[in-house]
């Protein structure tokens, strides 16, 4: 009986009529990653030119009027997110707290994740102090001191509340929060500032006060508003000793 022989492909001309059948779409696709590649090194060669540009024009601005030129014209650069900083700090210098804040939180919209947007966060708080308003830097202060555990703006948010609650008169709660420093930065100079706090604070504790006693009323009796007296009774004589028991010699007689 004859044997069936299994039948052979050429890898060849699998190929060839592959490439006949999907020539089209597979040159559709090459030219798609060809146009890709030369439009992402065209687009960083644009933003490295950009960066470069913005870099050169921070390095010559020294006016506030300077720093907002270049946020107008590069701002998504980070030559502009150092000069949205040096601006809000020339506000702060010109007492322009409002406005500083105003510009600090234009840099936290558009760099949130910069490696300053809490120390941004930080001189907002500052500037709110500046203007009376230490409920709201308060606020700000926790929430930084609560969102950056362990930065190193932790310790220094935890402190600037200290200073807030020592204005407030709020001891007790000022005391806490440097304990609270104490035990969990106990390596920050925040630290340090907790401890000679925490001495002032025991320092200016005030002791306890007898309580005062009214004077009587008009037509009340003495007895009903002075405090009974305590009777001293008088000291027990001493003990006697030897010396004071034994009976005097009697004067011997004469003859």
């Amino acid at each position: 009986m004859p044997i069936a022989k299994q039948a052979t492909t050429d890898p060849a001309l699998d190929a060839q009529v592959f490439w006949y059948k999907y020539q089209r779409e597979i040159a559709i696709l090459l030219g798609l990653a060809v146009l890709g590649i030369v439009g992402l090194a065209g687009y960083r060669l644009y933003r490295d030119r950009r960066e470069i540009t913005a870099a050169t024009l921070f390095s010559a601005a020294k006016t506030p009027a300077a720093y907002e030129a270049l946020i107008n014209q590069h701002s998504d650069t980070a030559a502009a997110a150092s000069a949205y900083l040096l601006l809000a700090d020339a506000q702060r210098k010109d007492g322009k707290y409002a406005e500083a804040n105003a510009t600090l939180g234009k840099f936290l919209e558009k760099f949130p994740r910069h490696e300053l947007a809490n120390t941004a966060r930080m001189a907002m708080a500052a500037n709110l102090q500046a203007m009376g308003k230490d409920d709201e830097a308060f606020a700000t202060y926790q929430q930084i001191a609560s969102a950056n555990v362990p930065g190193f703006n932790a310790p220094t948010a935890l402190i600037e509340q200290v200073h807030i609650l020592q204005e407030k008169g709020r001891t007790e709660d000022a005391r806490r929060i440097c304990e609270t420093i104490m035990t969990q930065y106990r390596d920050s100079y925040a630290a340090m500032e907790a401890s000679q706090l925490l001495r002032t604070f025991l320092k200016t504790a005030k002791p306890e006060t007898p309580p005062v006693i009214a004077p009587p009323k008009p037509g009340a009796s003495a007895s009903a508003s002075v405090p009974p007296t305590v009777k001293v009774l008088p000291a027990a004589p001493p003990a006697p000793t030897s010396a004071s028991v034994a009976p005097a010699t009697p004067p011997s007689a004469k003859p």
